[in-house]
This record gives C-alpha cells, sequence and structure tokens, in this order.
C-alpha cells in the first residue's frame, strides 16, 4: 500500500451494499457498509463516506459487481449507471480504478493471512504459480491471478459462472431436467451453485422424495442442514434436516467438480480459493463434504487436482484488501511508465 500520509480510498460495490474504507501505508481502516438503495448514485455514496470520515483523498479503487469495460458501467443487479472519467472530475480525484469485484478478490489472494484460510486437502501452493477464486454467493463469480515477469500479477476476470452446467452422473441428470423445466434449455452453472440454486437443489429433492413444503431461502437450508449434520443420526430421521444436509452435499459436490475445472484450467497450482457468502458459512462442514473428492476425480489428471491446494477464505473485506493491491500495482506502473 502507498507511503505518502494522505489515505486512499478502496471499496466493494455489490447490488444491495457498499463498502468503503481508507487505506494507510500497511493498514486497511475499519470499513463502513452501506446500503446502495440509500444514495442516488456510486457518486453520492462515495461523497457520504467521506463526509463522514472527515477525509480527502487523491486516489481511489473500486471493486464492482459487475463487467467492467471501458468507461461505461451500468450495474447488472442495481440502477447506478455511470462514466468512470466523469465520476472521477465530480470527486475531484487524481485516479479512480473501477475493477469487477472477483479481480479485486483475486488480487487479494497473496495477501491473505495464513491463519485465515481454511485448508481443504491437497499439497502445498507452489510459488510464483497462477492462483484460481470462485465463490457462490448471490451469484457464482470466478478469477484467475496469473504472475508476471516483473513480480506482478494479471487478474483474468470474466463471467465463468455463466458455463453450461455439466452433469456428472444420472443424479445429476435429473437435477439438469429439473433446472430447464424452470429455466429453459440453457442451464448455467450459476444457476446451481449460487444461493438461489441451493433453494433449486433443495426443492428438487423435495421433489424427489415426494414431499410437499414451504419453500426454504437457502439461509434456512444451510441452518437445518449443518443442525442436522451436528446431531447425527438423531436427526437423519427427520425428513426436513435430512433433505437439507442432503443439498449441501449436493452443492459442495457440485462446487468440488466446477473448481477443479477452473483449476485445470488456468493450471491454478498456486491454490484454489474459495469465497463468496455460501461456503465460509459452513464451517468444518467443508472438509467432512464431497468437495475434495469431486475435485480430485478428473481421470487422467486426478494425480495432478491432488497436489493442488484448496482453501476457504474467511478474512474478512478480502476484497478491499484487493482493491488497494490492484491501486498500489496501478500506480507503480503509472509512475514507471
Amino acid at each position: 500500500m502507498q507511503a505518502k500520509a494522505a489515505p486512499w480510498l478502496v471499496g466493494d460495490v455489490g447490488g444491495t451494499n457498499a463498502r468503503f474504507a481508507l487505506c494507510g501505508p500497511r493498514q486497511l481502516h475499519e470499513p463502513r457498509v452501506l446500503v446502495c438503495a440509500e444514495h442516488a448514485s456510486l457518486q453520492h455514496a462515495l461523497r457520504s463516506f467521506l463526509r463522514d470520515a472527515g477525509a480527502r483523498v487523491r486516489h481511489a479503487a473500486i471493486g464492482i459487481a459487475n463487467p467492467v469495460h471501458g468507461d461505461r458501467v451500468r450495474m447488472t443487479n442495481h440502477h447506478w449507471e455511470f462514466s468512470i472519467e466523469a465520476a472521477r472530475r465530480e470527486l475531484g480525484l487524481d485516479t479512480l480504478l473501477l475493477i469487477n469485484d472477483f479481480a479485486a478478490l483475486a488480487m487479494s489472494l497473496p495477501h491473505l493471512p495464513r491463519q485465515k484460510l481454511q485448508p481443504i486437502g491437497g499439497g502445498r501452493p507452489v510459488a510464483g504459480a497462477a492462483r484460481a477464486v470462485v465463490g457462490p454467493g448471490t451469484g457464482l463469480g470466478v478469477a484467475g491471478l496469473l504472475p508476471l515477469p516483473d513480480g506482478g500479477w494479471h487478474v483474468a476476470a470474466g463471467e465463468g459462472g455463466h458455463v453450461a452446467f455439466r452433469a456428472r452422473d444420472d443424479e445429476d441428470m435429473q437435477l439438469l431436467r429439473f433446472a430447464r423445466a424452470r429455466h429453459g434449455p440453457h442451464v448455467s452453472t450459476e444457476r446451481l451453485l449460487s444461493g438461489p440454486g441451493l433453494e433449486l437443489i433443495h426443492d428438487w429433492l423435495c421433489e424427489r422424495a415426494d414431499l410437499r413444503q414451504a419453500h426454504r431461502t437457502a439461509a434456512q437450508v444451510t441452518e437445518l442442514g449443518l443442525r442436522a449434520w451436528r446431531a447425527g443420526e438423531a436427526v437423519h430421521a427427520q425428513q426436513a434436516g435430512a433433505l437439507c444436509l442432503e443439498a449441501l452435499q449436493r452443492f459442495c459436490a457440485l462446487l468440488g467438480g466446477f473448481a477443479a475445472d477452473v483449476a485445470l484450467t488456468l493450471d491454478a497450482r498456486g491454490g484454489l480459493y474459495i469465497g463468496g457468502g455460501i461456503v465460509p458459512r459452513l464451517g468444518d462442514f467443508v472438509e467432512q463434504s464431497l468437495l475434495r473428492e469431486r475435485f480430485e476425480d478428473k481421470g487422467r489428471f486426478s494425480s495432478l487436482l491432488a497436489g493442488v491446494p484448496v482453501f476457504v477464505i474467511h478474512s474478512r473485506y478480502p476484497a478491499l484488501l484487493g482493491a488497494a493491491a490492484a491501486l498500489q500495482q496501478h500506480m507503480e506502473r503509472a509512475h514507471h511508465a
């Protein structure tokens, strides 16, 4: 992070909340969370944060849950729409760097404290090798972090969550047919590996069990499933808890297979990292789930994947750290240009 006294501003903007923080030379100050719907624009939210913080900044970097191509940003899940250059001038900034939120998360990977990473099998990360991050939440984010000869990093950010879902076995095919009945012939992986996807998996299991019950949210499925897992056999006889637990198992199995595809695509021997809003809440269950087994079940490349470490990210606000790292790299390159 920067060595000057003047702080930087970093942010992580989603469709519901925007998180902002001031950033010192080696310290991220306590972030503040703003509700996007309470602000007419990104500029309004930023001015509100800076006014309350009593700070003046010259440089800012924002990770945003949206593709960032060119100067114009139009959010997918919120009404904010703006020109990056016009916003920079309006806010009186020298630098306003906008990047995809999972690009920011990817940039955070070299800076995350080891004690905040939950290992899910595999060997040790290969120094200087590519890393990858996936994150089921409201949607499914995917990004890669590729090493550069100068010691920096290049982020490969895309929309990998929208690739077509691939069925591995007969049960996956049944789930795919169920999803197609609801969403049409194209079923993206995000349809299943997300909060709404966990709900869809649970609905499918209920229909398969010929059980009629009220729709459960992803939070309810998670709570009941984990409760059943912790209680063991005594609760497995209760159908509601058992189905929620089965939904979590199926979710983790699908995630393991998808994460392996991403790791193979990027040759991510530096590790596959899992963020987002769902998996970190599963705690020790992830280690006992089918995630690692499915991750390594890749035929001729199973032995390669057996050595790739998988980590669940438990750091608070990692995308803010990534935005700071992206801004640091941007400023250094601008200085040497």
